[in-house]
């Protein structure tokens, strides 16, 4: 059946004028891509399927082997995973932490970052370009350089151990995300001008013709601005353990580090629990927006 599919295929080719070599060249190079494309899924998603079935995995067994199907299934992590932690935090309250900094962070980043990513692509004003070098220039800086000084002068506002979490939302609003606001002015070198001119001949001012024209041009943009940020804070760990001193208020990622005993010793079953439990969020709401975002990562790239 396979060599008459071929034969058919070569017959075709050869009716349409195509050198039936070239046309199996072709094939050959799709093969070996799709092959290839296989390959390093497989190698990217094993972690996490192992993670899965490890942390239904007997503690003694989670490292014994490689295979992802467990041999003792046991839900021994996930209750390990749901006690709570000095009785002031478990997992689930950590969780509700995580969305108390996420949420805010993210709304606001939005809402500064278009805003002055909208205020260099449109606006002409004096020191303009040197403004926009020495905010390019800020992705320059790792975070550990800022470390000390943005603690010194969060602790002298009194701001640390907050429980609004002062520290680590208040810089959002500022358009402190350099990236963000870098990948929206691309993104708005693809938006034709003329449809601003066009709303505001029909009476719109500067508010309304960013909100009701450009935004829901570059929205693919902004979703994946927004994923970007909901992952990162959702993963930091530095912010918080810099920040945040009450228990109570302790975010996801900090909670799983308490879930290491280093004393005891380890219960990887209950920190894989821990890790995948504090993983659900980000994951949903990636696979959820996930046109979105690859549109405006692949929009932005090549627009500008």
């Amino acid at each position: 059946m396979a060599s008459q599919t071929k034969a058919a295929a070569l017959e075709a080719a050869r009716m349409h004028g195509e050198d039936p070599r070239v046309v199996r060249r072709r094939r050959i190079g799709i093969a070996l891509r799709y092959l290839v494309l296989i390959l390093v899924g497989i190698v990217m998603v094993y972690p996490l399927v192992w993670m899965v079935g490890a942390s239904f995995k007997p503690n003694n067994e989670v490292f014994a082997s490689l295979n992802i199907i467990p041999v003792h299934p046991t839900l021994d992590g996930y209750k390990s995973a749901m006690e709570s932690y000095g009785g002031d935090i478990n997992i689930w309250k950590s969780l509700l932490n995580t969305f108390r900094i996420v949420i805010p962070k993210v709304i606001f980043t939005i809402i500064s970052s278009v805003i002055t990513a909208y205020g260099f692509s449109r606006f002409k004003f004096k020191g303009r370009d040197i403004l926009y070098a020495i905010m390019i220039s800020t992705l320059f800086l790792p975070q550990v350089v800022l470390n000390v000084p943005q603690y010194m002068m969060y602790n002298k506002f009194g701001w640390v151990d907050s429980n609004l979490y002062l520290p680590l939302i208040i810089p959002s609003l500022f358009a402190c995300d350099t990236y963000f606001v870098f990948m929206l002015v691309q993104f708005l070198h693809g938006v034709p001008k003329e449809l601003e001119e066009a709303s505001r001949i029909d009476g719109c001012n500067i508010i309304q013709t960013l909100v009701k024209v450009v935004v829901p041009m570059i929205m693919p943009s902004i979703v994946s601005c927004a994923l970007f940020q909901f992952m990162w804070t959702s993963n930091d760990f530095m912010g918080p353990l810099l920040y945040v001193k009450t228990p109570s208020n302790y975010p996801a990622t900090i909670f799983v580090k308490l879930s290491m005993d280093s004393e005891a010793g380890f219960s990887w079953n209950k920190v894989l629990a821990t890790s995948l439990i504090s993983m659900v969020p980000s994951i949903v709401l990636f696979f959820s927006a996930q046109n979105q975002f690859v549109e405006g990562i692949s929009a932005g790239g090549v627009k500008g």
